[in-house]
């Protein structure tokens, strides 16, 4: 094969691997398996919020079918499928993320007013990861302008995930277990796909269905900028009163399903597989510079890598999302070899507030970028990596993948 040929084989069998972690992993297929060994009586209501959705309703629908007797979806724009959903006679609900708006709090609204109608059947909550931005109800003195504005912070603000929650859980009245006081059902099930370490359902969709005890004492532990401290402080979060419902909760997928998957996919490949222990985290710039080293200086094969970094946004960023600032910085190290390629991509099918899933990168990509007159320094700096990977060709574009379990950065020295 040309070098050409070379380059392009690898980049598909990068693609395939992190096609097959989805596969894993994919909403439909998560929850029909769940309900195959969990026969779950009719009727019902069934109600679907985060980003994967629609693809879990699907999945509720194969399995119980006629026993459901009402549904709600709440998703992302672009999310849902309509013509299935009028079919179905699914209520359905397309709402904002990863910043919070209007719709937002009407999802709220129609998340209430679905429960408090036919309180008497049994409830199956099917919960993604979007769900803190795309479903809310504020506590009494938070505008919608307070909660934008907080949530464009924590975005850019270089928190992690659990963290970012804490602080959403505060300004909620159904987050943190809050959903719980407006649940008269003797029966509710709760079937989620982890977007968080850990898989701790406190934190997944902020846990609506979750109450976090030790919420005061973690929101003091933050370093928060003033504006916000000085808020927070008038904005009193009322205390919630649980009902009697104890929901089970279930995690039926998860990022370690995923990992195992593309190991298991890479190995049929023929190549030989190491998994890297331990939650990927912190800055994205920082680890994609440190992963391509250990590519780099690291035996022939594919390296798995599963997690969420960060990234601390400058005043007025570019394009972009972690996993496109991740690579940029992987291809910046990787300049010039001719045997290291690295993907970094969202198992959502989405990086920050693109709509692209991250890139594959390689020793070429700051050479092919600089035709065009683009340095990966300014593209770090500006936090405007997906301009520089568009240009380099080097952007994955998925769509709706179904599911979300935060990232996965696949590495293959040949």
């Amino acid at each position: 094969m040309s070098s050409l040929q070379q380059r392009a084989h690898y980049r598909r069998s990068l693609i395939a691997i992190y096609q097959a972690a989805l596969k894993r992993v994919e909403g439909r297929a998560s929850v029909s398996k769940w309900l195959k060994q969990n026969p779950f009586p009719g009727p019902l209501r069934v109600i679907a919020i985060g980003k994967a959705a629609q693809s879990m309703l699907y999945g509720a629908y194969d399995e119980l079918n006629d026993r459901i007797d009402q549904s709600l979806i709440i998703s992302k724009q672009g999310h849902i499928d309509p013509a299935w959903c009028r079919q179905h006679g699914c209520f359905t609900h397309q709402s904002a993320h990863p910043i919070p708006d209007e719709s937002s709090l009407q999802a709220g609204r129609k998340l209430l007013d679905f429960i408090s109608n036919g309180s008497e059947l049994p409830l199956l909550f099917l919960i993604s990861g979007g769900a803190s931005s795309l479903v809310e109800l504020t506590i009494d003195g938070v505008s919608l302008e307070d909660l934008a504005r907080v949530n464009d912070w924590l975005l850019g603000s270089g928190l992690d995930i659990l963290q970012m929650n804490t602080v959403r859980k505060a300004l909620s009245r159904i987050k943190g277990g809050g959903l719980l006081a407006y649940l008269e059902q003797t029966e509710v099930v709760g079937l989620a796909i982890s977007d968080v370490p850990g898989d701790d359902p406190a934190t997944i969709g902020s846990g609506l269905l979750t109450p976090d005890e030790g919420l005061a004492g973690r929101l003091a532990a933050l370093s928060l900028p003033s504006w916000l401290q000085d808020r927070l402080q008038r904005w009193e979060r009322p205390r919630i009163i649980m009902s009697a419902s104890q929901p089970r909760l279930e995690i039926i997928a998860n990022l370690q399903l995923a990992v195992e998957a593309a190991a298991e996919y890479a190995s049929g490949l023929g190549y030989r597989v190491s998994l890297r222990d331990g939650f990927l985290s912190g800055d994205a710039a920082a680890r994609g510079k440190s992963l391509a080293q250990e590519l780099l200086q690291g035996p022939p094969g594919i390296v798995i890598w599963g997690g969420e970094t960060t990234v601390a946004l400058p005043p007025n960023p570019g394009q972009g999302g972690r996993n496109q600032h991740l690579a940029l910085a992987a291809a910046r190290e990787l300049a010039g070899a001719q045997d290291c390629y690295l993907l970094a991509a969202g198992t959502d099918g989405s990086d920050g507030p693109t709509e692209d899933a991250g890139a594959v990168v390689d020793g070429g990509t700051v050479a092919r970028a600089a035709l065009h007159g683009e340095t990966p320094e300014r593209a770090l700096a500006n936090a405007d990596s997906g301009r520089f990977l568009e240009v380099s060709g080097d952007l994955i574009s998925t769509g709706p993948t179904g599911t979300n379990v935060m990232d996965l950065v696949i590495g293959l020295r040949v």
